[in-house]
């Protein structure tokens, strides 16, 4: 009878880890953690999915539109154009040219302080789109930083309950504590699980938002240059 009761038991003990389980029989403490975790994981993986298809796209269509800015006879036409709106290498162009024309528009008088301002204007906007490329990203470090600790949290609180299932059935058996303490601990793996991408992530896109912003400013050089030029034969 004994042996017959050890057989069935064998036979309908899990062989793996599941996942849903673990999450079904966890403690309603342990529950909104891991659904809390999981949430901030997929939103992880859609700013990942976004951001690198939108960079992408940024970069294309700001090579296409430096290429036919210098390439114009008139820049300000294409400026004013559809493609020159769409970018942030044509706003930054916009914007330096914009303070040229205010500020000659009366005629040239302060050929220095023209530049100057023509200089603060592209670098103040340069600085702008790359706000603007990164401001997603915070979240990216924030899930990074504080991810693994709500993990923790959960771990910590799921081990709580196991002691106090401990006492309430005076059993400290194995079979009594082990699946709480799994459960807690599924936790902290979902909590890793979300920020390690995140971190990884944040840092790689960190430094193409930094290469990019560095590219702007090229450009914007670039630009300034050329008013300079202008400045000086009018």
């Amino acid at each position: 009878m004994i042996l017959d009761m050890m057989t069935a038991a064998g036979a309908t003990a899990p062989t793996r880890l599941d996942p849903l389980q673990l999450f079904l029989d966890a403690d309603i403490i342990v529950q909104l953690v891991i659904a809390g975790l999981i949430a901030a994981s997929i939103w992880v993986w859609m700013i990942i999915v976004s951001f690198s298809m939108k960079m992408g796209s940024v970069k294309r269509r700001c090579r296409d539109f430096e290429e036919d800015f210098w390439q114009a006879d008139n820049p300000e036409s294409l400026l004013g154009g559809r493609k020159g709106k769409a970018n942030p290498s044509s706003r930054v162009a916009a914007a330096g040219i914009e303070e040229l024309k205010s500020s000659t528009s009366g005629g040239v008088r302060d050929r220095d302080g023209t530049r100057q301002r023509v200089a603060l204007a592209m670098e103040g906007q340069v600085a702008v789109e790359s706000d603007r490329l990164a401001e997603r990203l915070n979240f990216l470090a924030t899930t990074g930083s504080v991810a693994p600790f709500v993990g923790l949290f959960g771990t910590v609180w799921g081990i709580m309950n196991s002691f106090f299932q401990i006492g309430t059935q005076q059993n400290s058996s194995l079979a009594v504590v082990a699946p709480g303490i799994s459960e807690a601990l599924f936790a902290t793996a979902i909590g890793l699980f979300a920020a390690i991408p995140a971190v990884i992530a944040y840092n790689r896109f960190s430094h193409r938002v930094d290469n990019f912003q560095a590219r702007l400013q090229r450009f914007a050089d670039k630009v300034h240059a050329q008013i300079s030029r202008e400045l000086e034969r009018a």
